[in-house]
């Protein structure tokens, strides 16, 4: 009972960091909210072999990541499938913010919501997979280089490509996105 009160105690103020990059991972609330359901379940299950004093946060964020992964693989071997509508988008969200209200939003989803729109989340949402994830770590989650690496089980080298060239991805369709408003010239960009 105390080794899951110290769980507990250590790991839940992270699920809403943790949620909104299942959120930007899997780009559906229900599907986030799975996902970090299960990655709970196994970070509990292995809580006994995670090591004091090393980063849980990375720890938890490299069983989310791996956990979506083979999800997404399991699912690319699968028909697609149809499901009935949800009852309720975000339960867990909302569960979350009636416990602590302050819990419930982080300050980039805050900012997200302030300086961007659809078309925004949409150029992220629709970078490759890979570039997808280590973007999402680096500069939205704010993970360095080698926590990246650790959670992502790639070497320190391809996290970098990988950023570099999801930021330009992103880039190009940002610049797209401000041309087709005319928020900026094409001599700009």
């Amino acid at each position: 009972m105390a080794d899951q009160a110290r769980f507990v105690e250590m790991t839940m103020e992270f699920m809403p960091a943790l949620y909104s990059a299942a959120l930007r991972m899997t780009r559906n609330p229900s599907d986030a909210e799975d996902l970090v359901q299960e990655t709970y379940l196994k970070a509990f299950r292995g809580f006994g072999g995670f090591q004091e004093g090393t980063n849980l946060k990375a720890w938890l964020y490299r069983i989310l990541t791996n956990t979506y992964i083979n999800i997404y693989r399991a699912n690319q071997r699968k028909p697609e499938e149809t499901g009935v509508p949800e009852v309720e988008d975000l339960y867990l969200y909302r569960r979350l913010s009636a416990i602590d209200p302050g819990m419930g939003r982080s300050a980039e989803d805050q900012a997200m919501e302030l300086f961007t729109d659809d078309d925004i989340k949409l150029a992220i949402e629709s970078l490759p997979e890979s570039f997808r994830i280590a973007v999402i770590l680096s500069d939205v989650e704010g993970f360095a280089y080698k926590e990246i690496a650790e959670i992502t089980e790639v070497p320190v080298g391809t996290v970098m490509s990988r950023i570099h060239r999801g930021r330009k991805l992103l880039q190009k369709a940002l610049v797209q996105y401000g041309m087709d408003r005319g928020l900026v010239s094409v001599g700009d960009a």
